[in-house]
């Protein structure tokens, strides 16, 4: 009775060892569950921290500019459309030096007015900067149409001036007045709070389409710290890789030079290409 208690103890001594060395091993490898924790890669020095992204003393440098009818309404994707019969397009610089996360940069692009089943908004056509973590993360977290430039935003002598290359050659030149004349706080809160659509497009593994959606996006948590207007002019230079001058500057409309904090918010879904197919 002793033997046959001693042979099962030691038979059911090694399973245990078995399954305690294999439970070992596992532990030594990242689990399932922890990995889908994760936000991005590499795993162990990802490309962007978790946010919420809060940016401190964020300076806007914006320019309202009349262009070509036609031109503008080959970039707006259906189904926005077009906010009204005036081609407008907002040239806009930020420079932000303190923002969580994400250190210091600087970016720029162009903004449309649209409307989307009734609401209006910016369509986010092209975006430019200088920062790879802020690039990602617009890219991969939400839809931003981010890519690698360099734009800058500085006061010589009496005029903010905003500047873009693309490599090493000039794409756009921006100046205005500086701080000539006060801007009422609500209308610099207009001016950066309006629902901001995006395109977002994935392709899959396959070369077909993984996700093509509309996504949108309002920021809301803003304090104007300043905000002022005043004469202002902008020139785009043709660029293959950076087609701003494809929406040519006809008329300089208003100008507006903001400093504000501002706490990135989430986007949502509002269209989708591929539920219709």
């Amino acid at each position: 009775m002793y033997k046959n208690f001693h042979l099962k103890y030691n038979k059911y001594k090694k399973y245990i060892e078995i399954i305690y060395k294999i439970r070992k091993e596992s532990e030594d490898f990242m689990l399932e569950s922890e990995i889908c924790k994760q936000i991005t890669t590499p795993l162990t020095a990802p490309a962007f921290p978790k946010g919420p992204y809060k940016f401190h003393n964020r300076e806007y440098l914006n320019i309202i500019y009349r262009t070509d009818l036609e031109a503008l309404k080959k970039m707006i994707p259906e189904p926005l459309e077009l906010d009204g019969d005036d081609p407008l397009v907002r040239f806009e610089m930020m420079a932000m030096p303190d923002t969580t996360g994400l250190g210091s940069y600087t970016e720029c692009g162009q903004v449309i007015p649209v409307k989307y089943n009734g609401v209006k908004g910016d369509y986010l056509h092209m975006m430019y900067l200088d920062n790879h973590p802020a690039i990602a993360v617009g890219r991969e977290i939400s839809a931003y149409p981010k890519k690698l430039g360099t734009p800058k935003l500085f006061v010589d002598s009496d005029t903010l001036v905003g500047t873009l290359n693309y490599g090493s050659l000039p794409v756009a030149t921006a100046t205005m007045g500086y701080k000539h004349e006060e801007l009422d706080s609500k209308e610099a809160y207009d001016q950066i709070s309006r629902p901001n659509f995006m395109l977002k497009i994935v392709q899959g593994y396959d070369g077909n389409p993984r996700i093509c959606e509309i996504i949108c996006t309002q920021h809301k948590d803003i304090t104007i710290h300043g905000a002022w207007t005043g004469c202002a002019r902008l020139q785009l230079f043709s660029h293959a890789l950076a087609p701003l001058a494809d929406l040519p500057v006809l008329e300089v409309v208003s100008a507006s030079h903001i400093l504000t904090d501002l706490t990135l918010a989430p986007a949502h879904v509002v269209y989708d290409y591929l539920a219709k197919n």
